[in-house]
Order: structure tokens, then sequence, then C-alpha cells
């Protein structure tokens, strides 16, 4: 299916999906005078529509911005809303349903009278259960409106730096005690308020380390979104440098498709030239050797190598050139899955790979001994380190956000990394 035939389809649904919820609503008001009814229409139908015509305009206007976030917050806050109140009203209708059937089968004739006893309440009962059911299906919209509300006001820009100790036995001894930030995900396109974003970059140069990764999706679609945020993150430098890898959205897969044209073709790279006016170091199946003292290490990144319907660029047999004699190397690829997909199974030199893409969802908790999140039921390595044998894998939840313009419980995230002889 084409782009607009979904976004028609989609609409469709939406329009009779608030049909559905506008009559629940209004039958459990009844005593509601015909001045505020109407109005309560008025207003219910205005802001439907609005809604709508807002999110054909940030999909193919050049919108601030600021304001397609406003548009997408407010879209999805509403759609978390009504979908929470679906099966209370979906549990009444059913109710109707059996009632209906029950008493057809019991051939009894319905009258108006029968009806109304049908709906009323049953006698020391303060509410019908169909009013119940829809009131409490209003109460059941109130929790997510108020958590992801919450989790976009505190969550979304909420940086949290977290410290990893990297235990690897081969590391040279100039290397020992040095320090590596990692960001991942900064999805420029999502962000709406400079000042945050730009003190989230402040909080990881106070950390002062040694080099820096970004594990890549730079923007959701195309590479112009990071025009706002570009000076900002042209601040990220370290002494060793910064070393960057492609995910799966820096590609323009998401918008111009999966076949090559100009466009496209220029867009990609336009991202190229963007980290390089950044002053990230970008690896693209390529490796870097970094040293101090005299040692060295490897520094590896590939194009973007994921499962399923993520795209497959990336190329280990050239990443891997010419390392043999290096006793530490660390990679950078934005999906971890192809740390189980490719690295484990056929490189084993690989001593630490570095990710992103999961966000964790965005959504789950996070403690020191504990952490779930409903990515976990798709990716087995979602958030944080894993060690397979001598072969470790952490994995960054994220700078930024998509989608969802906030988060709850999965904080925006800043790794600071210790690496350590033993």
């Amino acid at each position: 299916m084409g782009r607009l035939p979904f976004i028609i389809v989609a609409c469709i649904f939406i329009i009779a999906f608030d049909i559905y919820c506008y009559k629940a609503i209004v039958s459990v008001f009844k005593k509601w005078k015909p001045g505020t009814k109407k109005a309560f229409g008025i207003a219910y139908w205005t802001y439907s529509a609005l809604l709508i015509i807002g999110v054909f305009c940030g999909i193919y206007l050049n919108l601030f911005l600021t304001l397609r976030a406003i548009i997408l917050v407010a879209f999805f806050l509403t759609v978390a809303c009504k979908l929470a109140m679906l099966p209370f009203l979906v549990l009444d209708d059913l109710r109707r349903l059996f009632i209906h059937i029950f008493r057809k089968n019991k051939t009894v004739q319905l009258s108006n009278n029968s009806v109304q006893q049908e709906t009323a309440a049953i006698p020391g009962e303060p509410i019908t259960r169909s009013a119940f059911l829809v009131k409490a299906g209003l109460v059941a919209a109130a929790v997510p409106l108020t958590s992801l509300s919450w989790g976009i006001i505190s969550g979304a820009y909420d940086y949290q730096v977290r410290r990893v100790n990297l235990i690897l036995p081969n590391l040279p001894k100039a290397f020992d005690g040095i320090t590596m930030g990692q960001i991942s995900d900064i999805h420029s396109g999502s962000f709406y308020n400079k000042t945050a974003v730009k003190g989230g970059v402040e909080m990881l140069l106070g950390e002062k380390p040694d080099f820096i990764f970004f594990t890549g999706d730079l923007v959701n679609n195309l590479t112009n979104e990071v025009r706002d945020y570009q000076d900002i993150f042209s601040k990220v430098k370290a002494p060793l440098g910064v070393f960057s890898s492609l995910g799966n959205h820096d590609y323009g897969d998401y918008y111009f498709g999966k076949e090559s044209s100009p466009a496209k073709v220029k867009n990609l790279k336009d991202m190229v030239d963007v980290h390089k006016i950044m002053g990230y170091d970008l690896l693209m199946n390529e490796n870097r050797r970094l040293k101090v003292d005299g040692e060295e290490i490897g520094i590896l990144g590939i194009e973007n190598w994921g499962m399923g319907r993520f795209p497959k660029y990336g190329k280990m047999e050239l990443a891997v050139q010419n390392t043999d004699d290096l006793p530490v190397k660390l990679l950078l690829s934005h999906d971890p899955s192809h740390w189980r997909g490719e690295v484990l199974q056929k490189y084993p030199q690989i001593d630490a790979m570095f990710s992103g893409h999961t966000h964790g969802m965005q959504f789950g908790v996070r403690l020191k001994e504990y952490q779930w999140s409903p990515v976990q039921y798709i990716y087995k390595e979602w958030a944080g380190l894993y060690q397979e044998q001598k072969q470790q894998l952490y994995v960054n939840v994220g700078y930024g956000f998509l989608g969802y313009p906030g988060r709850v419980g999965i904080l925006p995230e800043i790794t600071i990394f210790t690496l350590k002889r033993a």
C-alpha cells in the first residue's frame, strides 16, 4: 500500500473510532442540557478535524519542527487515551449484544419499555451497568493521559549519565583508565526544545571523555532535520576524536523508499557531509587506529546491519581489514541484533560492540538491579551491558525520541565508559 492510500485508510479508521467514542460518551451524560451537548459536540469534532488536518500538514508541508512536535504530541495522547477507553466500550457492547441474543432466543418481544429497563439501573444501584463501564473507560483513559503527559513534560529531556566499567583483558597499558562517551539515536527531527538538547550536550562534555562514539540515527527521515541542531551537536568534541556510524533512519529509506533515486542519493551525501561539518569521523564499513603513547587499539564502524525489515548495508569484512595486529577492537554498529546475528558467529576478534536503536521503547523500568520494557520481547539485548564468552555488547537507549515525544521510566542516556584491563 502506498503512502497516501495508507494515510487515507488510517484517517477513515480514526474518524470511525471517533464516532464510536463520541456516541459512548454522550450516552452516559444524558442529563446534559441541549446547549451543553451541542457545545461538547462542536469542541469534540473541531479538535478531531484540526488534529487530522495537522497530521496531513505535518507529513506534506515543511512545518516548523516545534509545530510538528505539538501536533504529534496531541495526536499521540489522543489516540492513547481513546485506546485505553476501547476495551470498556467493547465490553459494554458485547454485554448488550449478549442480552439481545438471549432475549431473542427466548422469543421475548422487546418493547420500548423493556429496552429502557435493560439500560436502567438495577434497584439499589446508583448507576447503570452501561454508564459504569463507559465512565470506567474514561477513568482508564486518564491513566495514559497522566503518565504519558508526565513522560513528555519530565522524561523527554531528563538526560541520565550512566557509568560503566568496561573490562578488556587485552587492553594496552596506555589505555587503562581512559574514558569514552557514547550517545545514540539523536533523532533531531523530533526535538522541540533547543535549550534542553544543549543541556544534554553540556552534560556529556562535562564528563570530559577522552573519545566519544555516536552510534547512529541522527535524524528521523531527512538530513535537513538536523539543521536547527547542527550547531549544538558540533560542540561534541573529545581529545582523541568523535567517531560515528549510521543508523537505519539516516538513509532516507522511510521517506524515499528502498529504491535508489537522485534525491535519496543526495540526502545520503548530505548526511555524510553533516558528519564532517560537525567534526565526527563517520565510519562506513571501515576502521581507524586510535593511538595513545605509542600503543594502539582499533575503532571499527559499519553501516546499518539489521534483521527483518531493517536495512542491512553493513559489511564487516571491510571493517575488519588490516586490524589483525590490534589487541583490542571496538565496533560501532547501530542495531544490537547485529551482535548475535553476525558478530558472535563470525568475528570473535571483536572485543566490544556499541549499539543503540531500541530506545528501550521509551517506556519501562530501569533500576540498578532490574530492568523491564516491552521491547525485550523483540530484542534479546535491548539496554545496558551484555557479555557472551569474551565478547561484550553495550546498548544505549538513546539521546532523543521517536514517535511518542517523551519517555516513561526509560530515560535518555549519556554513557561514560572507563576502559580497564581488569
